[in-house]
């Protein structure tokens, strides 16, 4: 195999490496797949087929050093975007219909929500503003 072929062979082996990588969606195989690339580079360059292999594991152990606790740091990390319930959390609403620890309704985001206040011992009257801190199921805990 002369040196031509051996940056070929390295291309080859990072297009296969790109396979599971898409299939299973693991960035390990990417990360390796640019260490075959980094060594089709040394193959281009005609540097040795040890040194192909050398510069192949450094890049490849290099980027799964840093890549990926880097990745599995942002993957721990809440959307910046609440969505759903999560995004009516800290809202304000309007009471409709007296709220207290056994019921009643609010106006929340332009929607009609049964509500119901965190301190049993508390109501709040019609067309009181009220803090949402929770919801349970179809109910808003307002305070």
């Amino acid at each position: 195999m002369n040196d031509i072929d051996a940056w070929v062979w390295w291309l080859v082996g990072a297009a296969a490496l790109g396979i599971p990588l898409v299939v299973t969606a693991m960035p390990e195989f990417g990360m390796l797949a640019v260490g075959a690339v980094a060594a089709a580079i040394a193959a281009g360059f005609g540097l040795g087929v040890v040194v192909q292999v050398l510069v192949f594991l450094a890049v490849s152990v290099a980027l799964i050093a840093v890549v990926r606790p880097i990745a599995a740091r942002h993957s721990r990390q809440r959307p910046q975007l609440a969505t759903g319930v999560d995004a009516l959390k800290g809202r304000q609403a309007v009471v409709l219909e007296r709220v207290d620890g056994s019921g009643g309704r609010i106006k929340l985001a332009g929607e009609v929500w049964s509500a119901r206040a965190l301190d049993t011992g508390r109501a709040y009257e019609v067309g009181q503003e009220v803090d949402v801190v929770d919801i349970e199921g179809a109910t808003a805990i307002v305070m």
